[in-house]
């Protein structure tokens, strides 16, 4: 392409200060250096993580900076050493990722990579600690590996799943985050059996794709457990059978599910973040062979603790990462679930918004009216 190893000018949606409104600026965007890709992103997505980092709550700033990790687009040009990525393959970059030589990458278990593994704090590419994004000379930050809200970005190849290219990367952009966490967290960790119960805690976009994850390995019941009563209509279109809002009870939800499944579900899958929830979540499943799996990242200094025998009675606890999907190896496999039609993604798509109205996702989200919002790139 005319444009390979060269300086690429286009429009970013450039975060100069915490919790204040992007603003659209021209970047310069570099040639991608060893083991890179620069992508020409199509669409991409807001997702909490953003917003989060946005608003500076509990790290350290980092700014000015270029946020975004939900997207899809388009191989523009590869750096050295890339050989399994070509320009004009279609991509998801992830915000994790799959150096294929660490213990983790070997390990058909976990999806920890060493090397690539999500981290919020760093602002330059891993290569040389330098940010591929600049304004006049001056460096704009990156937000983990990945910066989609401009046009063009650099990513390390080992973030960058390659999907089928007959995919609409419209819908199929949302999968490189928060969908596959939740999905993959019932599907590949608490792996209920068809015709089984499950009870999700928290209905936000990771809960209700851990809720599509349930009705995909035909759940008989399926039970949303929310502090927002207005979520469970929304929550129906996801396979949530039943709900049940903690505030409606006198006693802890965990003895409310136990009563209403014969003594537990036979699956939980918190997503909330909230330690109560957690100890609710281990101690709703049924004893003998009920296994509960946390997905919500809890704050720096939260503990939770429960009596042992919970665990001494044969119920599991387990934790997940990204659903534990490995993101170059997997990914492309979750895309294929919606193309068979077997995972439905346009329901989590409740909102739509040319990159030059960006704002208009953030609004959204922070006033609790989307699930996901689809932010079209050059329009």
């Amino acid at each position: 392409m005319i444009t390979t190893g060269q300086i690429i000018r286009c429009k970013a949606a450039v975060a100069w200060e915490a919790g204040k409104p992007l603003v659209m600026e021209e970047v310069e965007v570099a040639p991608p250096q060893k083991h890179e890709v620069r992508i020409k992103i199509l669409f991409t997505s807001l997702c909490h993580t953003d917003v989060y980092f946005w608003e500076a709550k509990g790290q350290t700033p980092l700014f000015p900076r270029i946020f975004g990790h939900e997207a899809g687009g388009i191989v523009e040009s590869v750096g050295e050493g890339v050989t399994d990525l070509a320009p004009g393959d279609h991509v998801l970059p992830v915000f994790t990722g799959e150096c294929g030589d660490c213990p983790h990458c070997h390990s058909e278990e976990s999806n920890m990579c060493d090397l690539l593994r999500i981290n919020t704090e760093r602002g330059g590419m891993i290569h040389d600690g330098e940010s591929r994004f600049s304004i006049d000379g001056k460096p704009i930050y990156h937000f983990v590996g990945t910066s989609t809200f401009s046009e063009y970005t650099v990513v390390h190849s080992g973030q960058v799943a390659k999907i089928n290219p007959d995919a609409p990367l419209d819908k199929v952009c949302i999968v490189s985050c928060g969908l596959s966490t939740g999905l993959g967290a019932t599907l590949n960790v608490a792996k209920p059996k068809k015709g089984q119960s499950v009870a999700i805690f928290g209905l936000g976009a990771v809960g209700l794709a851990a809720a599509e994850g349930a009705r995909i390995a035909g759940a008989s019941r399926i039970i949303g457990v929310d502090l927002n009563s207005k979520r469970f209509d929304e929550a129906k279109k996801f396979g949530v059978t039943e709900f049940v809002n903690p505030k409606d009870h006198d006693k802890p939800v965990q003895q409310v599910i136990a009563e209403m499944t014969n003594g537990g579900v036979d699956r939980s899958v918190e997503c909330t973040g909230s330690v109560q929830a957690m100890i609710q979540a281990l101690e709703c499943v049924h004893d003998g062979w009920g296994v509960a799996v946390l997905v919500g990242v809890p704050s720096k200094d939260d503990a939770f603790k429960t009596h042992p025998m919970n665990l001494l009675n044969e119920r599991t606890l387990k934790g997940t990462f990204f659903g534990n999907y490995k993101p170059k190896t997997d990914i492309p496999g979750v895309v294929e679930k919606y193309m068979n039609k077997e995972l439905e993604l346009e329901k989590f798509i409740t909102h739509t918004v040319p990159f030059s109205e960006i704002n208009k996702a953030f609004d959204y989200i922070l006033k609790g009216e989307s699930i996901r919002c689809i932010i079209t790139m050059g329009a």
